[in-house]
């Protein structure tokens, strides 16, 4: 059956279909681009709480990784026992890093960024030092804090 009035032509349907999928094409571009130029907006926790059970037990010369916010953190037992955690990314262009134990450094695999284990940039373009965090131990938690912050946890 053959519509005789229409409110809407045909034309101005397909301009509308076209003009809303290219309104949505942009936006998502734009999205894209500007995650990919501001990647870590947002802030990071001032603290976070681990079960020590689970971190405390790791190997020696080893790492063991956490969320910290959006990025990625590796707590990480020394050769000789001492603990620290540290944020397991470069400080470079922020790709996330990996230990080599058997090297005892950290590896940035993007531009080819080495830290040993104090988190000394030591090759490749890191323009700084690894960022460490403060570590302590209450009962079962492990208190993962930035540098300065202080935390008190309620008793219950």
């Amino acid at each position: 059956m053959k519509i005789d009035y229409s409110l809407v032509s045909r034309r101005t349907f397909l301009n509308t279909l076209f003009g809303g999928w290219l309104l949505a094409f942009m936006g998502g571009s734009a999205y894209a681009l500007l995650k990919f130029a501001f990647p870590t907006l947002g802030k990071e926790p001032d603290f976070i709480l681990l079960d020590a059970g689970q971190y405390v037990d790791i190997p020696r010369n080893s790492v063991k990784p956490f969320a910290w916010g959006g990025k990625l953190g590796f707590f990480f037992k020394k050769s000789d026992g001492t603990t620290t955690a540290l944020k397991g990314v470069c400080t470079h262009m922020e790709c996330n890093i990996s230990y080599r134990p058997e090297e005892r450094k950290f590896y940035c695999a993007c531009h080819k960024g080495w830290f040993d284990e104090t988190g000394r940039n030591i090759a490749g373009p890191p323009p700084k030092p690894l960022e460490f965090l403060d570590v302590r131990i209450e009962g079962k938690k492990l208190i993962v804090t930035r540098k300065g912050i202080k935390v008190e946890l309620p008793k219950a």
